[in-house]
């Protein structure tokens, strides 16, 4: 049954792809504005799994010292701040939230 479902699944990305090439494609290619979009739905989707993975536990939803600290990440994020400042100071305000709460 696991490798029915790992072949399954294999195919239909294989298959994903290819629509996504021959038919989506060349529709960005006429519109640059749709293409812009585009470009933006795989952080958009990386950015949904990183909340949903912060802010729930076992299925439920949990407000911790975490989501402080990625709030602190998205304004500096949002204000062009470099990489290693945005982890540093997430960090540092979880850890401090933790440490005092």
């Amino acid at each position: 049954m696991t490798t029915l479902a790992i072949v399954a699944i294999t195919i239909g990305v294989w298959g994903q792809r290819l629509a996504g090439a021959f038919l989506v494609g060349p529709q960005l290619e006429k519109r640059p504005n749709l293409s812009r979009a585009a470009s933006l739905l795989p952080a958009a989707v990386v950015m949904a799994v990183i909340v949903q993975l912060t802010v729930t536990r076992a299925g439920s939803l949990t407000i911790d010292a975490r989501l402080a600290g990625m709030v602190v990440a998205i304004i500096l994020v949002w204000r062009k701040a470099p990489f290693l400042a945005v982890v540093l100071a997430a960090a540092a305000t979880t850890a401090l939230i933790r440490a005092f709460a």
